[in-house]
């Protein structure tokens, strides 16, 4: 079985950059495309990156353009998403998720697709 687990969550300021890991085990990581995903109280979950499995290109929410930076590391099986200039609307749970099934990469695929895998979902609490 795939196990995916996040972790860098926690508090920040306003303004300040957090990085957020993925660490994913039971499968050969180069199959799957890897997304961030997040979820605030009482919103719809929100799609904020993927990346494919070449790890040459990547797809962001609208928010997240500018701000946010997805990456992955196909030797040691990790994906990672950097936040800077964090804003209080960035508050919401993060999941990481991996797509093995997806034959296409296009924002789309990426943003529709039912991924198979997903985290636990890790908080990231922003406040000024």
């Amino acid at each position: 079985q795939v196990h995916l687990e996040e972790s860098g969550g926690g508090f920040i300021q306003s303004g300040g950059s957090l990085s957020l890991t993925c660490a994913v085990s039971g499968d050969i990581f180069s199959r799957f495309i890897m997304a961030w995903f997040r979820q605030a109280p009482g919103k719809e979950r929100e799609f904020v990156a993927a990346i494919n499995r070449r790890a040459d290109r990547q797809y962001y929410g609208e928010f997240a353009k500018d701000r946010f930076t997805i990456s992955r590391d196909n030797i040691g099986n990790t994906a990672y998403l950097l936040m800077n200039a964090l804003k209080d609307e960035d508050t919401a749970v993060y999941y990481c998720a991996a797509a093995g099934l997806a034959s296409m990469f296009t924002i789309d695929v990426v943003t529709e697709t039912p991924y198979e895998y997903w985290g636990q979902g890790i908080q990231v609490t922003v406040s000024s």
